[in-house]
């Protein structure tokens, strides 16, 4: 078998794992306080109040991790994407790569610039 020494795949595919990791462990997390646990008085309301979110949001442990939640999912779909496009017959390898990494990147770029400069 002929290997290719330079191949960018390796990094792409690790992104890949840890936006399905991400996706697969945090998300859920969050959708189940913002979509149940409010809604059913699980939680108080007041616990999630704007004050008190936005206190949390001021420290950058929390910034970083809302990063990552954010832009590594990103990824994930990115590859899954372009290996869909791929298995349905578009063989456009270069353009569909560029544009599914490239939206990734826009938007890994667009929430580091929102946690880093909006909040």
């Amino acid at each position: 078998m002929n290997y290719r020494k330079d191949t960018k795949e390796p990094f792409w595919w690790g992104m890949f794992s840890a936006g399905g990791v991400v996706a697969a462990l945090l998300v859920p997390i969050h959708i189940l306080l913002d979509g149940l646990a409010v809604p059913l008085a699980w939680i108080d309301p007041g616990d999630l109040s704007h004050g008190r979110m936005q206190a949390l949001i001021d420290s950058p442990l929390v910034r970083v991790y809302l990063f990552v939640l954010l832009a590594m999912p990103l990824f994930h779909a990115a590859h899954r994407i372009r290996f869909t496009l791929h298995e349905l017959g578009i063989r456009a390898q270069m353009p569909v790569a560029v544009l599914c990494y490239g939206v990734a990147l826009a938007g890994t770029a667009a929430s580091a610039w929102l946690l880093l400069v909006l909040l």
